[in-house]
């Protein structure tokens, strides 16, 4: 047998020599080789957490993972209504593979570890590590988020905090439904929008009997209920005692009741979605079924409103996971092909193209570990008023990025990236979902002009934030001067008229937080080309439209 070397041209062989393909992005610590990452963590006051996201950086580089990432969304979730003798059984039987993955983010805190060990720094931490997970698999991450940021919404309650919370906090993974005595974890769904209603939760007519305490019997349905085989979940009912109509409540409903009872939770069938094809979703019925209320009875909004924030500081991060992913591995192919004559990453339109990716994902990665950092337990009054009009602005902008952003790194591969046996393309069908869940783009929106207007000291912490590079960028300072007296004008305008530009202000917004951030913790280089390319006179549409003379190069080799 005659063996030929790489490269070798063999004339009349039986078979064909693979050539000029880069090999599988595998077995890497993808926490080490995330440079930006690494210093933000840093600086943003984590660096404790260092070993453990290495740990977890050359978990999810493994190819061990990296295979079960795929499996994962190959062999999606099966729903069993009923068992082979007509019970009704309500499950979802996931693949073994998405059980491995979700298992390993738990064990290494992408849930609950700030909450159940509180530190300087420990949000920043456990937004690194989430995002370190996403960025491989990002279908677990629902699950792993709601469990996150529920504890928000039960901690206040004790008849529901003192039993569930001990279970939240927990790294251990138990798929099965089992009773407290039997599982001391627990994961945590959602189901609060109604297919008349959608983003309008107050049009669902989903109500809820009181049964006396704290306990309720619900009847409705949900259109879409995330995770269905969590252990319980949050729940909007229009709730009653007796005559009396107490309003939208919100409320814990939990899979099984005492003595390992199953609560009636019937689902009517899974959603078949453009992506997040490793985790279910489905329609939810409710005819009996009993939740204990959170909060007070009415107010169910305002019970949710602080879960509502964490899960959009989740869909920052999940999305800047992903903006992660997309360069890495356009960055990895372009290095390893080459075409006319030399290496795609040193061709000068290539090497611009993914500079200015790479910047995208750093700007979002920022955005992400500043907003996790004003959820620190240690949080100033000024920090609160920040993140309550920084988080929509964020989420409206980062989101909407991240789908043109999959796009653009996927044509980097050519054919390949369009291909499924390359995650690109998974990545791209991914992206959107973190726009729309949460909030689509008017509501959130919307949500940043009423956060002018129910929080005002929101807008002057906003402005207090970006005072912190004044001068800084003639550039900078030019968009932000505008953005502000943009601000202050729709502060005290017409509602109508406020509407109609409420988009205009939140980009305005976030691109000034984003470059703000830019300055203060990238490279020169880096924060330069960032701003120019995006607030600077000859900005373009496209990525790799960046300003002559920027250093793409040295970009490109940082990420």
């Amino acid at each position: 047998m005659t063996s030929f070397s790489r490269g070798q041209r063999v004339i009349g062989a039986a078979t064909h020599y693979v050539e000029n393909q880069p090999p599988w992005r595998v077995d890497i610590d993808e926490f080490a080789v995330n440079e930006p990452l690494t210093a933000a963590v840093e600086a943003f006051g984590a660096g404790w957490a260092a070993p453990a996201l290495h740990d977890a950086g050359a978990l999810v580089g493994s190819t061990a993972f990296q295979r079960d990432a795929h499996l994962a969304n190959v062999h999606t979730p099966v729903l069993h209504t009923h068992d082979r003798w007509g019970f009704r059984l309500d499950e979802v039987e996931y693949d073994s593979s998405y059980h491995r993955v979700i298992a390993a983010a738990l064990a290494h805190g992408a849930h609950t570890s700030a909450l159940s060990d509180p530190r300087p720094g420990a949000h920043v931490a456990r937004a690194a590590t989430f995002m370190l997970f996403a960025q491989v698999e990002p279908g677990h991450a629902c699950p792993v988020s709601m469990t996150h940021a529920a504890v928000a919404s039960i901690r206040d309650s004790p008849w529901v905090a003192d039993g569930w919370l001990p279970r939240l906090y927990s790294r251990e993974y138990e798929p099965r439904l089992l009773t407290a005595e039997d599982k001391t974890s627990a994961l945590i769904g959602m189901a609060m929008t109604e297919k008349q209603g959608g983003s309008d939760v107050r049009a669902g007519t989903t109500v809820g009997e009181s049964m006396g305490g704290h306990a309720y019997q619900l009847t409705g349905h949900k259109w879409f209920c995330s995770a269905p085989m969590s252990d319980g979940f949050l729940v909007l009912a229009h709730t009653r005692s007796g005559a009396t109509e107490e309003g939208l409540s919100c409320l814990f409903v939990p899979r099984l009741l005492p003595h390992g009872m199953r609560n009636v939770f019937r689902l009517q069938r899974l959603k078949d979605k453009l992506g997040n094809r490793s985790n279910a979703s489905a329609e939810v019925e409710f005819d009996g079924t009993v939740g204990f209320v959170l909060g007070e009875p009415g107010r169910g909004v305002r019970t949710i409103i602080e879960m509502v924030e964490r899960t959009r500081l989740d869909c920052v991060l999940g999305t800047a996971a992903g903006m992660r992913q997309a360069v890495a591995e356009a960055v990895w192919h372009a290095r390893g092909r080459t075409a006319f004559g030399a290496n795609l990453v040193d061709q000068p339109s290539m090497t611009a193209v993914l500079a200015d990716l790479a910047l995208e994902s750093e700007a979002a990665m920022l955005t992400g570990l500043r907003l996790a950092q004003l959820f620190e337990a240690e949080a100033s009054d000024r920090d609160v008023a920040l993140r309550r009009l920084a988080t929509p602005v964020s989420k409206y902008w980062v989101c909407k990025r991240g789908p043109q952003h999959a796009y653009e790194a996927l044509e980097c591969l050519g054919g390949n990236g369009y291909t499924e046996a390359f995650p690109l393309a998974r990545r791209y069908r991914e992206q959107p979902v973190m726009a729309i869940w949460e909030g689509s783009g008017n509501v959130i929106a919307l949500d940043v002009l009423r956060a002018l207007t129910r929080d005002p000291d929101s807008a002057e912490a906003f402005a207090d934030e970006l005072s912190a590079t004044t001068g800084a960028s003639k550039v900078l300072d030019t968009h932000a001067e505008r953005t502000l007296a943009l601000l202050g004008r729709l502060a005290g305008a017409d509602p109508g008229e406020a509407q109609a530009q409420a988009r205009r202000l939140t980009e305005s917004l976030a691109l000034a937080f984003q470059a703000s951030l830019m300055l203060r913790h990238a490279p020169s280089t880096d924060a330069e080309a960032f701003i120019a390319a995006r607030l600077g006179e000859d900005r373009g549409a496209q990525y790799g439209v960046l300003p002559a003379g920027t250093d793409a190069a040295a970009i490109v080799a940082r990420h």
